[in-house]
């Protein structure tokens, strides 16, 4: 059996009475610490019209972490491509392979990543064309492999500048739908558990026994990504992870977030019945506990996913809490 290796997913959580500035800046040194404690990825997110999460332009934050970190692997976690020019999007992650060369990953999602009033702003008040997903795939890769048909119109064009390495391309998704596209496409998929916590072994199972390879993979590469919370005793990680439990129900009825609560405030929250029912279906997006406890249960999903990769998402109230939490993983599970 292969190592079991580690990554990062990073959205630039911003908790109460922090600004931004703040958040992004803890991105940007966590990603040194991932590099310092081994792990194989770090990669940021797109949010929209969010008050909860500073990352909104995964490109702008990757080239200013690169110029951080030396080695790790740097990626968006995801570009929502459907709002987007294929073509500029094959410009942005050119730039950032010239900068890093064989770094750069570029995850790519169909989610809108906020509200339907921040899809309006970024469309110009058009329809989002969520079914041109499935094309806007082919053509990024069209442009960032300088594979345009001779017969197209476009032939000759080039999505410059063209580097001597290629980002690679990840389809992120939380669907089976998502999963049987990137087995349809040849591509590494990665299914984030963080949002969904029902039927990821089965959408994974779907990815690997559909697969079909392609030019740019010959065999299945998936990844699982899961909110993890580790502190020194089981009790503590628990504490600690009260302040993402109550950020949830909060987000999940539309109450106003101006960042992750603190756990003093969410171990006081007269959580009713509903909201409780709420809280035990999204602790099946977590895995909270001690060194042991995390560790035994990244096996138990690897096995369940059938992968050699679990990507890692924090968004704890403390920053120093959160580094903490990842160092005792990395420590853990070396």
């Amino acid at each position: 059996m292969k190592p079991l290796k580690l990554s990062i997913l990073d959205q630039s959580p911003v908790s109460e009475g922090m600004d931004a500035e703040e958040a992004l800046k803890n991105t940007v040194e966590l990603a040194s610490h991932a590099e310092k404690w081994g792990y194989n990825r770090f990669w940021v997110s797109e949010h929209h019209d969010s008050a909860a999460l500073a990352g909104s332009a995964p490109e702008v934050l990757l080239s200013h972490i690169a110029a951080k970190t030396s080695r790790i692997r740097l990626g968006s976690g995801g570009v929502m491509l459907t709002h987007y020019s294929a073509f500029k999007v094959a410009e942005n992650f050119r730039v950032l392979s010239g900068l890093s060369p064989g770094r750069i990953d570029l995850g790519v999602g169909r989610a809108p990543g906020g509200m339907p009033r921040a899809t309006y702003a970024l469309h110009d008040g058009e329809r989002r064309r969520i079914d041109r997903f499935p094309e806007q795939i082919d053509e990024l890769e069209m442009y960032l492999h300088d594979a345009i048909d001779p017969a197209d119109k476009l032939y000759g064009l080039k999505a410059t500048p063209v580097p001597q390495t290629v980002p690679q391309v990840w389809l992120l998704g939380s669907s089976p739908s998502s999963a049987a596209l990137a087995a349809e496409k040849g591509l590494p998929y990665t299914f984030a558990q963080f949002i969904n916590g029902e039927g990821g072994p089965e959408a994974m199972q779907t990815y690997l026994q559909q697969f079909k390879p392609s030019r740019y993979l010959k065999t299945p590469k998936n990844m699982v990504a899961v909110f993890v919370t580790c502190a020194e005793t089981d009790e503590e990680a628990q504490r600690l992870n009260a302040s993402i439990e109550l950020a949830m129900v909060m987000l999940e009825q539309g109450m106003p977030l101006e960042g992750t609560p603190g756990p003093e405030k969410a171990l006081a929250y007269p959580y009713s019945r509903f909201e409780r029912a709420h809280m035990k279906e999204n602790r099946k997006r977590m895995i909270v506990g001690s060194p042991q406890t995390v560790k035994s249960s990244l096996q138990a999903l690897r096995e369940a996913y059938q992968t050699d990769e679990i990507m890692l998402v924090s968004n704890l109230y403390r920053f120093e809490d959160k580094l903490k939490s990842f160092e005792l993983i990395a420590k853990t599970m070396d």
